[in-house]
């Protein structure tokens, strides 16, 4: 079923849009939030999550890519949800490892209107500079700081070696933090 249908199932408030969301993006929120969760069941429980959101914010919100949009929600759940049991000292060490990568170049975020306004242009920024690389680095740099998929499963998609896909990352985050302090941004 198309995206547009879907949604506008959402809209329409038939409870069917969260059964065809789940049958068309089921897999795919199940693996970002594997990626990050490194366990089935809190996996799926935040599938579950997901398309509960979802119900709830659309309407207001029209996603022109359902996909995208219900991606967005598992990861930040998930994240979520491995920072809690972080707290508890439960979590999987790939998660800490890959937002680490990142904490170098991204600046922290907080909650005050001010600080959400920068991390506004952050996110602009990091999408300018994700369509100014090669296609190669920037499906790897996506697939591992948003889908939070391991050096090992990336190198394997891309045919390289394990080794390549590091270096990769690593130049693409340098190209990063220099784009973001070029824009402006502190890190």
């Amino acid at each position: 079923m198309e995206d547009f249908l879907i949604v506008e199932m959402f809209f329409e408030r038939k409870e069917a849009a969260i059964d065809e969301a789940r049958q068309k993006y089921g897999k795919r929120m199940f693996r970002i939030s594997h990626n990050i969760l490194h366990s089935n069941e809190d996996a799926e429980e935040c599938v579950s999550d997901t398309l509960l959101k979802a119900w709830g914010v659309i309407p207001p919100n029209r996603p022109t890519m359902l996909g995208a949009f219900l991606a967005k929600i598992t990861r930040n759940l998930s994240i979520n949800r491995w920072e809690a049991g972080r707290a508890a000292k439960r979590g999987g060490g790939e998660t800490n490892l890959l937002l680490d990568e990142l904490g170098d170049c991204i600046p922290s975020k907080g909650g005050r209107p001010e600080v959400e306004y920068e991390a506004s242009l952050v996110s602009a920024a990091i999408n300018d500079f994700l369509q100014s690389i090669d296609q190669q680095a920037r499906m790897a740099f996506v697939l591992r700081y948003f889908h939070g998929e391991s050096i090992r499963d990336i190198s394997e998609r891309f045919k390289v070696s394990e080794s390549k896909i590091k270096s990769i990352l690593f130049r693409t985050r340098k190209k990063l933090s220099a784009h973001l302090e070029k824009e402006g941004i502190l890190i």
